[in-house]
């Protein structure tokens, strides 16, 4: 992805030459001026494109032509409009861009109804910080502003976002209330003060009108420009204002954008791109999101349906559910990024781990899989009712962040706004892939999307036909924590075990006896001043649980026993400053302070500053820190690969560096990532590892805090185990570890195991509860092993009866049959169906008792 900033230019011939060659053009100051001084036809320009040629027509899509066909699909075109639709030939069904009685809406108005007619939406900042937003439809379209171009599978279309014509920065930001009211509102009719009144609000501490950037836009611009002309503001009035409030707006040039849309056939899919080298934006309004395809498939009001989102293992949201109070659903995908000042997510909040969504009928659905740019990507989802007569869900990406420095000098305090320095290195792609009616389920769409993983190695081998002695039973052990200690007064930091290697030897010991098979152990705090370790570099086993020598003998007693012993080592987060320079090592906010990380205060819901903080590890170091810790670890085993390992951070969070001098966005880290986890996997052999994003699948062979439910966002209506039916058979997963979760009723823990065909996980230590209050830890207080480990053998011994026989098979099928009733199927035919209600029930045929379950069919 290439950029070229114009320093000098003399004429426009430079800017058009730039544009042919694919590079992005950014407007200096010195550009604009020589901007200004020429034509506007000089100004750039789209590419001429050409005239579409139809290979053939649907009369039930009028005024729109064929243009790609091949076995599957077909794709057609309106040249007026540059909506799209594709024809799915086996089922009939059509899949429109744009709802095709848009303009019977009768709630969308405005801004809102010409969004119904827009295919891309561009928000962008101006040099306040302040943001905007143009769409395909008002801003391009309306100006004539497109031009096509025929590809051997589909079509490019591109876009001009705006013109020439004033903007929303020829009002000013604040003006007077004195000024408002006799300089406008006085001079103008009441649909001239309405269009003023509707653009601004009163700030009556101030005593000032604020100017409403999201009202203004469309035809409410157009109105209030016609307003404050009528009234008789003059530029000079503009610059009056301005300086009187102390707004430093530079005036730029025209804001005009670019932006290409590729649509290809790809065998049963439709492919939808945004190459980055179609992007163009002036230097003053930077891009912060592109939203692709908002209306694509959405259903009306009078329709049935739902759609999927990505929440945690899954959730629907069912079509007019009238829940018009609650906010539009909207998440990152592999939760939000370190580096970024974001909103503070609660600790119930699960992450999107999976990068997908998709909508459902009963005569056919859809699945986006966003392919390129899924580390940047945002999931959207809202319902009827509120802006417009429709249900959507579609995929917006970041192109430029920003964040904000705030400057004080002695009787003033400023904030300026501070951008990313370069934008996202990555085309945005999403993978559009329908499914006739017999398949339109979530389970349906996790069938589809578990067979494209497959097919394109996003997952790890088939654990079908392998034996096993039971399901895992996963246990997380912890070694030793850093405390601070005194003596003589002088305060230094001790290691304090919390199980040592021998005490470990005893407790897996203690679970075999009770029948307990297949113990996956997952070892943290056992290295570099235990569990908030120093950065992995270098590996020193710590003393105060064993040694180097105890961890050997630990490693050799739990191979004989067939017990898999995992290492926890966190990667991305670094708990301890020692041979850490965050100045040098650390990733960079937007404002160029190391990033770091504070504990979640749970009673709270908010950081805890009053803990040591972590710092998020810059991926520009990742690949060697990756590689030293290998080599550490291979001096440790006595075989010649490396121990296996657990991996506590790498596929749960994913971080940018905004250092500007190497900078690498979301996009480039993750490429970084993938290398590392592939390095782990070819060494270590067998991982596991915390968390389960989408893009670490294929390295893992285990996973542990795997979603198990969604976040239950308020708009939501169902949750459902979409993870699991994409994973499960290829790899084993569970969720919180039982005593640290918020479960109060094993039970009810026990039928989520089964019903979500997971493992039983627990994590313990040897030392009494107490040693951990009023320490960094003491959110472990509940975690010595002894008044834990009946109540887990006699959960494990339950559900390896129930599970074992579903191993390594696929989740076929998910569905509620009744309230609190769900039936998983599996590969085979093999079923198990589970009753969360208090009482009996009869469903299908079968009784189950009131928290039970009962299984069925085909078992191997």
């Amino acid at each position: 992805m290439k950029y070229a900033v114009a320093k000098k230019i003399t004429g426009m011939l430079l800017i058009g030459s730039l544009l042919l060659s694919g590079c992005q053009v950014s407007l200096s100051p010195q550009a604009r001026e020589a901007a200004a001084a020429v034509d506007q036809a000089d100004l750039p320009s789209l590419p001429p494109g050409e005239q579409l040629k139809s290979s053939f027509s649907d009369p039930r899509l009028q005024g729109m032509i064929g243009i790609a066909r091949n076995e599957a699909l077909q794709l057609f075109i309106d040249e007026k409009t540059a909506e799209i639709a594709v024809l799915d030939r086996e089922s009939g069904q059509i899949w429109r861009s744009n709802p095709a009685d848009r303009e019977q809406d009768g709630i969308a108005a405005g801004i809102n109804k010409d969004l119904l007619s827009s295919q891309a939406r561009l928000s962008f900042f101006n040099n306040q910080g302040q943001s905007s937003t143009v769409n395909s439809y008002t801003d391009s379209i309306g100006h004539k502003q497109v031009s096509y171009e025929a590809m051997p599978s589909g079509v490019r279309v591109h876009y001009q976002f705006g013109s020439t014509e004033r903007s929303i920065e020829d009002l000013p930001v604040k003006i007077s209330k004195e000024r408002f009211e006799q300089k406008l509102l006085a001079q103008l009719d009441k649909a001239g003060e309405r269009a003023l009144k509707i653009g601004y609000t009163e700030d009556k501490e101030e005593g000032v009108y604020v100017r409403i950037d999201k009202a203004l836009q469309g035809l409410q611009l157009s109105r209030a420009l016609k307003a404050f002309d009528t009234a008789g503001y003059t530029e000079e009035d503009l610059a009056q204002d301005h300086a009187e409030h102390g707004i430093d707006q530079e005036r730029s040039g025209p804001r005009l954008f670019m932006m290409t849309l590729e649509y290809e056939l790809d065998g049963e899919n439709l492919l939808v791109r945004v190459p980055a080298s179609g992007i163009h934006f002036p230097e003053e309004y930077p891009i912060n999101t592109i939203s692709v395809l908002e209306y694509f498939g959405a259903g009306g009001m009078n329709e049935e349906g739902s759609i999927f989102v990505p929440d945690g293992s899954g959730a629907l949201i069912h079509f007019n559910n009238g829940k018009l109070q609650y906010p539009g659903y909207q998440q990152d995908v592999y939760g939000p990024d370190l580096t970024m000042k974001l909103r503070e997510a609660g600790s119930n909040e699960a992450k999107a781990r999976l990068p997908v969504f998709g909508l459902i009928r009963k005569e056919g659905a859809f699945l986006g899989i966003i392919e390129e740019g899924d580390a940047v990507a945002v999931v959207n989802a809202d319902i009827s009712g509120k802006l417009n007569s429709y249900n959507n869900v579609y995929p917006s990406f970041y192109v430029m962040n920003k964040s904000d420095v705030t400057l004080q000098a002695s009787d003033m305090v400023r904030t300026l706004p501070k951008f990313q320095k370069k934008p996202t290195a990555s085309d945005f792609v999403v993978r559009y892939a329908f499914v006739g009616g017999e398949k339109a389920s979530y389970s349906g769409l996790a069938e589809l999307y578990r067979n494209y993983l497959l097919q394109t190695g996003g997952l790890p081998e088939q654990q079908a036909g392998k034996e096993q002695a039971g399901i895992p039973f996963y246990l997380k052990l912890f070694g030793g924590m850093t405390t601070r200690q005194h003596m003589l007064g002088i305060p230094y930091d001790s290691t304090e075990a919390l199980t040592t290697f021998e005490e470990a030897k005893q407790i897996l010991s203690t679970l075999t006896e009770k029948n307990v098979s297949n113990i996956q152990v997952r070892y943290a705090g056992w290295f570099n001043d235990g569990l908030h370790h120093r950065l992995p570099d270098s590996i020193s086993v710590d003393g105060a649980i064993g040694g180097k020598k105890g961890m050997r003998d630990f490693s050799d007693y739990a191979r004989e026993a067939g017990i898999g012993f995992y290492p926890d080592i966190a990667l991305l987060n670094v708990q301890s400053k020692k041979g850490f320079k965050p100045n040098r090592e650390a990733s960079r906010t937007l404002t160029q302070e190391p990033a770091v990380v504070y504990p979640m205060n749970q009673a709270l819901q908010r950081r805890d500053r009053d803990r040591s903080p972590s710092y998020v590890l810059s991926p520009n170091k990742l690949d060697q820190v990756t590689t030293e810790m290998l080599d550490e670890m291979k001096s440790i085993s006595k075989e010649e690969q490396a121990q296996s390992l657990s991996l506590k951070d790498l596929a749960e969070q994913l971080n940018s560096d905004m250092n500007p001098k190497k900078q690498l966005d979301r996009t480039e880290a993750l490429g970084v990532v993938t290398k590392a986890l592939e390095q782990i996997k070819q060494q270590a052999g067998s991982v596991v590892a915390e968390g389960g994003n989408g893009y670490a699948l294929p390295y893992v062979t285990g996973l542990t805090d795997a979603p198990m439910s969604s976040s239950q966002f308020k708009l939501e209506d169902e949750e459902i185990p979409f993870f699991q039916l994409v994973v499960h058979g290829n790899i084993s997963y569970t969720g919180s570890p039982y005593n640290l979760s918020t479960y109060t009723n094993p039970r009810q823990y026990v039928l989520k195991l089964i019903e979500y065909g997971a493992s039983p996980y627990f994590a313990w230590f040897n030392a009494p509860n107490h040693v951990v209050k009023q320490t960094d830890y003491d959110d472990l207080y509940a975690a010595n092993y002894k008044q834990w480990v009946d109540l887990a053998a006699e959960m494990y011994n339950e559900v390896n009866q129930t599970n074992l026989p579903f191993a390594g098979r696929f989740m076929q099928s998910h569905e509620a049959l009744a309230e609190g009733v769900y039936r998983t199927t599996y590969d085979g035919g093999g079923f198990v169906i589970v009753n969360y209600n208090d009482f009996p029930v009869e469903v299908e045929g079968q009784s189950v008792e009131a928290q039970g379950y009962v299984t069925g069919g085909e078992q191997l």
